[in-house]
């Protein structure tokens, strides 16, 4: 077995108890190559973030660094700036050979909310080493909006893969020439690159940037929030904005992206040469997005950007970020898209679930 695991694999680890939890996992947890993770009771407000490093279990550096703690039963705010330790119901028994890899959920990254995992003996944000036994944290840094949460929300989501599944660059070649991954002639180099689209077919919108001072947002109100109250318009006629220090942006990608049945992918920063910005936070994904019988045709990626010490400018078709694709060991049982209520399937310029649609 080499390659991502397929949903029906993750439902047999859930059945041959190598995955468990507090309260059972629910069937819409399992995506077609991930399983979303929930949030647990209770929430750790630390003085910094923190890895636990060798020997050494995430409890313990809680004593050092714990400043108070959260009931979420009720729920409870989490503080813009603040970071924060919850443990996850979600538990891990992986066998040998099979490792694991954990990133936020599109929803997530969308709200800049910074959302990594932390394990017992982990020296790497989001990375659990093949063979891992234990308990899984989530590490959360609300960095744009302070935001209402409970136990049970699913910010972050876990795949695992037996293996070497990443495609080189040759291959992801032949995979283009075989069936198009972007809209356009791609460009190739450790993944497939992909550009910020600030020349619209239509108007001037290219994006959007959080207000500074804003309102709680409740991770269970979906579409109840006007954008105008969190969001400015930014908009461009010349194909060219500059990013603001310390600001965070939404933007879109120029190309149409296409994830195939048989392929996952992830979104990687680009080189940091190329610009005084990250991009991204959250990073997979699944099968079948984009793909035109999962009725995603013409999906393109959602670009989260956070300006760093400069003021930058940003050009349209700039090169900001690159997708790296691994081979599933299996076919989903289903695909991104197909009746499994996905969100951003045949998407463009769009903000999260929790806003209404302009």
């Amino acid at each position: 077995m080499t390659g991502v695991l397929a949903s029906q694999q993750i439902s047999a680890l859930i059945a041959d108890g190598r995955l468990s939890a507090q309260k059972p996992i629910l069937p819409e947890q399992v995506q077609p190559a991930s399983l979303d993770l929930r949030l647990g009771n209770v929430a750790y407000r630390v003085r910094a973030s923190f890895l636990a490093g060798h020997d050494c279990s995430v409890t313990e550096r809680l004593d050092e660094f714990e400043m108070h703690r959260i009931d979420l039963r009720d729920g409870a705010v989490l503080e813009k700036g603040c970071v924060y330790v919850v443990p996850l119901m979600e538990v891990l028994d992986l066998p040998a050979g099979l490792q694991a890899v954990t990133n936020a959920k599109s929803s997530t990254g969308r709200l800049d909310l910074l959302t990594r995992t932390i394990t017992d003996g982990g020296t790497e944000f989001d990375r659990i080493p093949a063979g891992y036994s234990g308990p899984l944290y989530a590490e959360i840094c609300p960095r744009s909006f302070s935001v209402l949460v409970r136990p049970g929300m699913r910010l972050n989501q876990i795949r695992f893969r037996d293996g070497q599944a990443v495609l080189g660059d040759d291959e992801l070649r032949a995979l283009h020439a075989s069936m198009p991954l972007v809209d356009d002639e791609p460009v190739i180099g450790d993944g497939l690159g992909f550009s910020v689209d600030l020349k619209p077919q239509s108007g001037t919108l290219v994006g959007y940037r959080a207000k500074p001072h804003t309102g709680v947002i409740d991770l269970d109100n979906i579409g109840g929030y006007d954008p105008a109250e969190y969001w400015e318009e930014v908009h461009s006629d010349n194909g060219r904005i500059i990013l603001d220090p310390g600001a965070f942006y939404i933007l879109v990608s120029r190309e149409a992206v296409h994830i195939p049945p048989a392929y996952a992918a992830e979104m990687a920063p680009y080189l940091a040469m190329v610009g005084e910005f990250r991009v991204h936070y959250a990073g997979f994904f699944d099968p079948g997005f984009g793909h035109d019988a999962a009725g995603g045709a013409g999906s393109r990626g959602v670009l989260e950007v956070r300006c760093h010490e400069a003021p930058f400018v940003l050009e349209h078709g700039q090169i900001v970020g690159r997708l790296v694709y691994e081979k599933m060991d299996q076919e989903p049982a289903q695909l991104y898209g197909a009746g499994i209520s996905s969100n951003y399937q045949g998407q463009g310029l769009k903000l999260s679930k929790h806003f209404r649609a302009r």
